[in-house]
């Protein structure tokens, strides 16, 4: 007999789970981690963040208004506040309290592939990324036209479930 599980009991469970010192697996659902995580496809294993938060971790945390967010650092404040976004966002939350985050991403599984802190992968995309802030919307604009022209070239669907006429 299954159940329905309200996401705040759900949340609830992980975040306990997390405190007694477990680690957690979570199938990424959203789209604010692309392109670095993609919904659906990867998987994200949370720990406590028993260590410094630092520029470029990816962290779970709880909003006033109870919303669970998972984004990346981009930059911790002199105050202990972190200003945090999304990798497919172009706007940063600013002066996130440290005491809202209560996990933090150590491993993730992307494209079948397990990834950590400290693999290149990981490092390049999250240097690259986090110090490209500046300069993302434009990325994001360009990367979603290019990928348009790649698929055009090889005849691929164009979204509305038809094949593109040649």
């Amino acid at each position: 007999m299954s159940r329905e599980v309200d996401t705040a009991e759900y949340m609830g469970m992980l975040r306990e789970l997390i405190g007694q010192g477990h680690r957690v697996s979570v199938r990424v659902a959203g789209n604010s981690m692309s392109p670095f995580l993609k919904h659906g496809r990867d998987t994200v294993f949370f720990a406590a963040p028993d260590s410094e938060i630092k520029k470029g971790d990816i962290v779970f945390y709880t909003r006033p208004n109870g919303q669970y967010i998972m984004h990346r650092v981009c930059r911790v404040n002199p105050d202990g506040s972190l200003d945090i976004s999304g990798d497919a966002q172009c706007v940063m939350e600013c002066g996130v309290p440290r005491n809202a985050v209560f996990a933090r991403v150590v491993e993730a599984e992307r494209d079948g592939k397990l990834i950590a802190p400290g693999d290149r992968c990981w490092d390049f995309f999250s240097g690259f990324w986090v110090d490209s802030f500046a300069v993302r919307p434009l990325l994001l604009r360009s990367g979603s036209a290019v990928m348009r022209i790649i698929k055009s070239f090889r005849g691929e669907s164009d979204g509305s479930g038809q094949r593109k006429k040649e």
